[in-house]
């Protein structure tokens, strides 16, 4: 695996297999008693533009099982590219920590921490995607089903950097996702393109529409996102006019199979994307989904720290 984690596409179905491997069973010895700690005397960075529940505790926690520690950097501490330069933040971090996990919301910023870092690099958001999220969700889907190739995802909402980390997971591990955005609010045609390529070698199957209904029909998995994400608060009052129609609710789950399994990366704006009935009835996933961030970072950790 290379030494930084910055994009989904970036890896081999083989190496995402491996991870989810990891994820399990880290997850089973943390269950059985604890993790060891094979991070014993690892400091990773955690470098926040934006702030989040999931992403920090699970990091945090995630190296304390480990045996290791995590450092909190919080947007008004660092400011990063603004205090300082990426190039010698990255540098000077290098120094003091084994690793560097950063929140941030231009995809550029990552890459340039990464160019620059000499420890491995971790992204823990972009407006690009959100790769440990996408391992999350196939380590949960994997988990829930017993299998990824063949699975049919449904996303319904914006075309935003989590439904891009879903297209390039799905793809390598050969699902079928149909995704029903609004015109206008589609993946970035980039993703879509990359996506394919990869998706022909797996035998994975990617779809586009307008219409949830059409998405969510057959469906065994139903997954949605906020509307508006952080950034992009100018444009809420439009999305609150284009979105409604896109809600996961009780009505658009019919449409799905009986069993269908209900998806959130968090947090959820009920009543918006999605309602309380669809986000805590007996379909739903969000909180194993939740949880396993944990377990699946923490494979993402120990392949790049290990050693």
């Amino acid at each position: 695996m290379a030494k930084a984690f910055i994009c989904l596409a970036d890896y081999a179905p083989c190496e995402i297999w491996s991870l989810l491997e990891s994820a399990l069973s880290l997850k089973r010895a943390l269950r059985g008693g604890g993790n060891e700690p094979v991070l014993a005397g690892k400091t990773l960075a955690m470098v926040f533009q934006k702030p989040s529940l999931r992403t920090r505790v699970s990091f945090d926690v995630g190296m304390a099982q480990l045996g290791g520690r995590a450092l909190y950097l919080s947007p008004d501490e660092i400011r990063l590219g603004a205090r300082e330069s990426i190039a010698d933040a990255a540098r000077v971090l290098s120094r003091y920590v084994d690793g560097i996990m950063a929140r941030v919301f231009a995809h550029s910023d990552i890459l340039e921490l990464a160019r620059w870092a000499s420890v491995p690099v971790i992204n823990g958001l972009s407006d690009y995607n959100h790769p440990c999220q996408g391992l999350t969700d196939l380590l949960t889907i994997y988990e829930k089903r017993g299998k990824l190739d063949g699975v049919r995802l449904a996303y319904v909402g914006d075309g935003n950097n989590v439904l891009h980390s879903l297209l390039f997971g799905g793809a390598l591990m050969g699902m079928h996702i149909v995704a029903a955005t609004p015109p206008g609010y589609e993946p970035l045609q980039e993703v879509r393109e990359r996506a394919q390529a990869i998706a022909g070698a797996n035998g994975a199957i990617l779809q586009y529409t307008t219409d949830p209904v059409e998405a969510a029909t057959g469906a065994d998995v139903i997954y949605t996102d906020t509307w508006t994400s952080m950034g992009q608060e100018a444009e809420a009052q439009r999305r609150q006019e284009v979105f409604p129609p896109y809600q996961v609710n009780d009505a658009l789950v019919k449409h799905a199979k009986p069993d269908v399994g209900v998806m959130h990366c968090l947090p959820a704006h009920r009543g918006e994307e999605i309602t309380d009935s669809a986000a805590d009835g007996a379909n739903s996933w969000l909180f194993d989904q939740a949880e396993n961030r944990l377990h699946a970072q923490k494979a993402i950790l120990v392949a790049l720290l290990k050693g």
